[in-house]
């Protein structure tokens, strides 16, 4: 942020040349901080859209991460890193103090304080299958760390829809479901015809040679007869998990209009 803008912004709010709630308008488009010659960071994208940048790892070496993460949690309560592999995980906690590693989400987050809990809503995370742990966890801990109450249900795919069945109760809680699913991507389909909520389908890259590495899934889910699906990108847990909160601030939003 360049102190000389910020200072004249300022000025002008205390003289009456701009009211605070156009230099708060202004203030969400501020400049962003470079990282040696790497990496720009947007600060300000809380104040835009309600979720902090984050970090994605692949691609990027370990002390190129650990530059950024230590960077942005001096603005921030809370840094993340996603599709952060162990290898990676390891060398980042030898360069960032207090940095907690989600394995099987591959997420790396750095709390600077405690993330109060929204209290919007809940969003409930569902899998076909074991398989699709991975990009399920990625979802769900990304909507924890965002302060979302989240409620996991594993492993309940077509192949056995009892067991899906059998957990009406827990489904009919969410306000928001987001069902994970690989192989042919059914199970979203099945959901939303359960529902009266949003669902959001997340095909992943689990399946057989027909799958095209996520694809069959991801055309089923956007062919699907069910109303009400928003479907994501193979594999993108976290941005599903962005939308379900999304979604239910909106709706919070326009509760209290």
């Amino acid at each position: 942020m360049n102190p000389d803008t910020l200072q004249s912004l300022l000025q002008a709010i205390a003289i009456g040349e701009v009211s605070p709630e156009q230099g708060l308008e202004k203030l969400k488009y501020f400049s962003f901080e470079s990282v040696d010659e790497f990496a720009k960071i947007d600060h300000h994208r809380y104040l835009r859209t309600g979720f902090p940048e984050v970090i994605w790892g692949p691609g990027k070496t370990p002390e190129q991460i650990a530059q950024i993460m230590l960077t942005m949690a001096c603005h921030s309560s809370l840094v993340m890193a996603t599709r952060i592999e162990p290898t990676v995980a390891k060398q980042l906690k030898n360069q960032v103090p207090n940095l907690i590693y989600y394995p099987v989400a591959r997420i790396c987050a750095l709390k600077t304080s405690e993330i109060p809990s929204t209290a919007l809503g809940v969003i409930g995370v569902l899998t076909a299958g074991t398989a699709d742990l991975p990009v399920a966890e990625e979802t769900a801990i990304t909507a924890q760390l965002c302060g979302f109450e989240v409620r996991r249900l594993w492993d309940v795919g077509v192949a056995g829809i009892h067991r899906l069945l059998s957990h009406r109760k827990l489904i009919n809680q969410a306000d928001v479901l987001i069902v994970v699913a690989g192989m042919e991507g059914a199970l979203p389909s099945v959901v939303a015809g359960m529902v009266d909520c949003p669902v959001i389908g997340v095909p992943t890259s689990v399946g057989y040679g027909a799958s095209f590495g996520g694809v069959s899934p991801l055309l089923t889910m956007l062919n699907s007869c069910a109303a009400g699906i928003g479907v994501v990108n193979i594999d993108n847990g976290f941005g599903a998990a962005i939308l379900a909160g999304q979604i239910l601030r909106t709706a919070n939003r326009l509760i209290h209009k």
